[in-house]
């Protein structure tokens, strides 16, 4: 198994070598982020990478969106793209040492990334990141994908087991609006915080 450290992640914005990366926001989570009033919301994107979504949601009005990534170069890629992007809101770090509660969190690759062993601890940690009745939504790869390196793919059955220890389940659906390239692989979903 690859060490997926900070300077893994950084190399692969340094060199170039991100090919999950779609280079602008994924048509679900678009669809998504229309649904979506209250302009206000604490909305958080995880191993944001180059947060095209976050830029998105910038650019839509809302003004409290915060990103995460280990990348140093990643965050520094949104900062020269999104110079009016609140700087305060891009964190350079670790996403299981964040220490802030959220309305809303978008999964967009970061749970595909993660080694399969975090799944569980991925689970608690985003449980501690939401206020009650907060939600995380976004997207999942329903196929198997790779065993040894990212993207770490899975199945509905082992999303809904693992989810709904500590999540009420809105909805998990095959997404019917995926980028070309993940047409078929990608599951759609809400999960909402119940205590």
């Amino acid at each position: 198994m690859i060490q997926l450290n900070a300077s893994y992640w950084d190399n692969r914005y340094v060199e170039q070598t991100h090919r999950w990366d779609l280079g602008h926001v994924s048509p679900p989570l678009k669809e998504y982020m229309h649904s979506l009033n209250n302009k206000a919301l604490k909305i958080l994107i995880p191993g944001a990478g180059n947060a095209y979504e976050a830029e998105y949601l910038h650019q839509l009005g809302f003004t409290n969106v915060y990103v995460i990534d280990w990348s140093r170069t990643a965050i520094n890629n949104i900062k020269k793209r999104v110079p009016t992007f609140p700087e305060n809101n891009l964190i350079h770090g670790d996403f299981f040492d964040l220490e802030m509660t959220f309305d809303l969190i978008l999964e967009q690759t970061f749970f595909c990334a993660l080694n399969p062993e975090l799944r569980s601890k991925y689970v608690t940690k985003m449980n501690s990141l939401l206020h009650n009745k907060g939600k995380l939504a976004g997207l999942l790869f329903d196929a198997p994908l790779y065993s040894d390196k990212p993207p770490f793919g899975g199945s509905k059955n082992e999303y809904l087991s693992v989810f709904s220890k500590l999540f009420k389940i809105n909805f998990m659906k095959k997404a019917l609006n995926s980028h070309e390239s993940r047409i078929g692989r990608e599951l759609f979903f809400e999960i909402e915080k119940t205590s």
